[in-house]
């Protein structure tokens, strides 16, 4: 049977469990059933569930109850984000007792912009195997060429463009985030064949005043990064546009090698870069999946999901980061349902490797490894999977 603890999926340095016996077969039925659930005194605490994602529905350790989760997460925007991309109920749609599989899209989105003419460029799909107490992120690279559904609210026929393009189509015509959300969801089920639970929208933007409310996250670059998109002026961090405006000497903003507490701006600037880095997107999507988790993992430790006043100050602000789809199940049944998930146990997996594989025309396309990684995810066999392909698993710290 496969071996689902957390243990197995430690970094490869990590010691490592006997791998499943050939031919057994995944368990079946209700979370948990079969082996006991760990009895964490801090169950409650409504740990978070890929990082950020689920931030603003984390609860504190003195509570426990339904109503309280569902107090503290009313004010949450939910909206229809997968569509027809959603598991039937013979896939196990429609309750929470199997595997569970999220699509979270990251927009790089500024009051400025049109909110038509935006594009999703962090696609992550969130994998939790039916016992619950994992995590997994798998990047999708936003130049992947994919085959886009037609789509009639946004006058398009259907074609075939840059996955990335996907959420532009369904924005357009006042399709807005919920229509982008959609036609990606249905562009990512015709490529990989899966179907999701639910799905949310995470404005990277957004992300700076819920690490400013955590106070800092832990990031490891690999290298010295510049900023292409952030100067110093007068020691000041600024965006390039309204630094120039300034008239003033600038200086690059360089996020240095090596670990270090960030504030949220700058952790947000170190996550948006690839110009530069040594595999360009797929180095991005790496840094992504550290920040999602870095924020996890803070939001854990500090003391945070204890403390009714942080907590209160880290819901409003990332309330203002996410749009939320848990597939017509109530966030609090979600919520609770994931509390053997601790935001340590997020496991990050790479797409082609962690490195580039174009097709002919020069666009990126998923490679053999990682379509049966996606077929694993749909059969519910991704730590098998990840154990008998322990190169698929960052190395991002």
């Amino acid at each position: 049977m496969p071996v689902h603890s957390s243990a197995l999926l430690e970094p490869p340095h990590a010691s490592a469990t006997p791998p499943p016996p050939k031919g057994g077969k995944p368990r079946a039925g209700k979370a948990g059933k079969g082996r006991p659930r760990r009895k964490d005194p801090l169950w409650a605490r409504l740990t978070v569930v890929a990082g950020a994602v689920l931030m603003m529905t984390s609860g504190v350790a003195i509570v426990g109850s339904k109503a309280v989760i569902g107090q503290a997460t009313g004010s949450i925007s939910q909206r229809n984000l997968i569509g027809d991309a959603g598991k039937t109920q013979a896939e196990g749609g429609g309750d929470l007792e199997g595997p569970i599989d999220l699509l979270l899209l990251g927009v790089d989105a500024r009051e400025r912009w049109d909110a038509d003419d935006v594009r999703a460029d962090s696609i992550i799909v969130l994998h939790i195997p039916a016992t619950h107490d994992q995590a997994y992120l798998i990047s999708i690279p936003r130049d992947t060429e994919a085959r886009i559904p037609a789509w009639p609210k946004g006058n398009y026929a259907g074609g075939v463009d840059k996955i990335n393009a996907a959420f532009q189509v369904g924005a357009r015509n006042g399709g807005g985030w919920e229509g982008g959300a959609q036609v990606m969801a249905q562009t990512i089920k015709g490529m990989t064949g899966v179907s999701f639970d639910g799905a949310a929208i995470i404005n990277f933007g957004g992300f700076k005043n819920v690490i400013d409310a955590l106070g800092s996250v832990r990031i490891c670059p690999k290298q010295d990064v510049k900023s292409t998109h952030m100067s110093y002026v007068d020691g000041k961090p600024m965006w390039n546009a309204d630094a120039k405006k300034t008239g003033k000497p600038r200086t690059p903003v360089v996020h240095k090698k090596g670990c270090q507490e960030m504030e949220g701006w700058a952790a947000l600037d170190f996550s948006r870069q690839r110009y530069g880095l040594a595999n360009s997107d797929y180095d991005r999507q790496a840094n992504q999946q550290q920040l999602i988790k870095a924020m996890a993992k803070k939001a854990t430790q500090n003391g945070t999901l204890t403390n009714p006043l942080k907590l209160n100050e880290l819901i409003k602000a990332a309330g203002k980061a996410f749009i939320l789809d848990t597939g017509g199940v109530s966030v609090e049944d979600f919520v609770f349902t994931m509390r053997g998930v601790t935001g340590n146990e997020l496991i990050m997996l790479k797409t082609n490797g962690g490195t580039y594989n174009a097709t002919g025309s020069g666009n990126e396309a998923l490679d053999e490894q990682t379509l049966d990684m996606f077929r694993a995810v749909r059969q519910d066999k991704l730590a098998e999977f990840v154990f008998y392909n322990p190169e698929v698993i960052s190395n991002r710290k």
